[in-house]
């Protein structure tokens, strides 16, 4: 791909969501400004190789896709007989009291309470998440065509309730949270398997949340979850291979984040002394890990505690499964692999198949590569994938003290 090409693609894997959250909220139309972003981005790989790459490349979307914004709209109002409604500028003053970044505002307009938890997250993952149908599908642990009908069921919704895409009052924020939550940390979650716009994206819109909510134990656990994970971001990858927690170069995590997070989980605590906040609960269980000098240091003791904790107010599949993580390291493989089997809900799930083989190998079994595909199948990362076939094939089986699943 030439220079220009490669901008470009930079452009819409990076700044491309925050180009069409700003359209939407000028335009008023996610359909409008899903054209509009589009067009401009074809107009840029027509001209930018010959014209040169701008020295504002967002700047330059941002025009093109206003115009032609206008220009569909004016095409339309002709069409009707009547005038075109003007449109408003890109960055009127923001409201102090609401949100005042444009892709938390519509991530928040998404999470409208006229429609299922599930389908906020799904449209807001989709629609301002920047994220694929199939990577919204693995996210949410459902098939992609059941994803793709509850987008397509939401935005009927939406358009038939005439569902306004506004930022909401400040009194109706607390309503909206537990779907923005979920939003946000799935956008990280995406980052953390290796695309790091997402990554930061998803700290950035954490920072945010907990300063528009300063006193929501979700918002601080939430931040206080992602900042302690984000925390070992420089050990994580090696050349492009994951890390897994174990092997990591401790010295290389971010002590300044790991200090910040770990007295968020603090206030959390306090501010939940009867009924556990389940990002606090997660943050906890990740200070564990950033706390230990080493993993053999780990307290796996305290790490299953929390998440007998977890379990009390957020009983899933997931979550048993990485309990079961922790035990195969306090208790060794045999009975880990016991709890895993048992959720077989999960059989859908890459991670649990990758867990499966983890634990296989461990105990020399070589139905491990078997499970191994059966993950790769399911849509395990590419790069966990390569790791994990490598340590089956070269290690020596029944003999792994290495860490569990998927790097820290």
């Amino acid at each position: 791909m030439t220079h220009a090409g490669d901008a470009v693609a930079r452009l819409v894997r990076d700044e491309g969501t925050r180009v069409l959250a700003t359209l939407v909220r000028v335009t008023g139309s996610v359909d409008l400004a899903e054209d509009a972003v589009q067009d401009a981005v074809v107009r840029a790989l027509e001209t930018w190789p010959r014209d040169g790459v701008p020295g504002n490349p967002r700047g330059w979307l941002l025009v093109a896709a206003r115009r032609r914004a206008v220009d569909v709209v004016r095409r339309e109002a002709k069409r009707l007989g009547k005038e075109a409604d003007a449109m408003p500028a890109f960055d009127p003053s923001p409201d102090p009291v609401s949100v005042r970044d444009d892709l938390l505002r519509l991530v928040f307009t998404c999470c409208h309470p006229a429609l299922s938890v599930d389908a906020q997250v799904a449209l807001a993952l989709r629609t301002l998440g920047g994220l694929s149908t199939a990577e919204v599908a693995r996210g949410l642990l459902v098939p992609e065509a059941t994803m793709a009908k509850r987008l397509t069921r939401a935005k009927q919704k939406i358009a038939q309730a005439r569902i306004p895409y506004r930022v909401p009052a400040a009194e109706e924020l607390p309503s909206r949270l537990a779907g923005v939550a979920s939003t946000v940390y799935l956008i990280f979650n995406e980052g953390y398997t290796g695309r790091e716009s997402l990554l930061a994206e998803g700290v950035r819109l954490a920072r945010l949340l907990a300063s528009l909510m300063p006193d929501e134990p979700t918002a601080l656990g939430l931040l206080a979850l992602v900042l302690l994970q984000d925390a070992r971001r420089a050990a994580r990858f090696f050349d492009g291979v994951p890390v897994l927690l174990a092997d990591q170069d401790r010295s290389r995590w971010d002590f300044e984040l790991i200090k910040e997070g770990v007295a968020l989980v603090g206030v959390g605590l306090r501010r939940t002394p009867s009924v556990p906040n389940p990002y606090v609960i997660q943050a906890a269980i990740a200070a564990c890990h950033d706390l230990a000098p080493s993993y053999e240091e780990t307290n796996w003791d305290a790490v299953i505690s929390w998440y007998d904790v977890l379990l009390s107010v957020q009983d899933t599949a997931v979550v048993r499964l990485n309990r079961a993580a922790a035990v195969a390291e306090r208790d060794g493989p045999s009975p880990a692999l016991a709890l895993v089997d048992s959720l077989r809900e999960l059989e859908d799930y890459p991670w649990w198949h990758a867990s499966r083989a983890e634990l296989l190998h461990r105990l020399g079994s070589a139905s491990a590569s078997e499970a191994l595909e059966r993950a790769v199948e399911t849509g395990l990362p590419d790069a966990h994938a390569a790791h994990l076939r490598g340590r089956i094939q070269k290690e020596n089986p029944g003999h792994n003290a290495r860490g569990f699943r998927e790097s820290g």
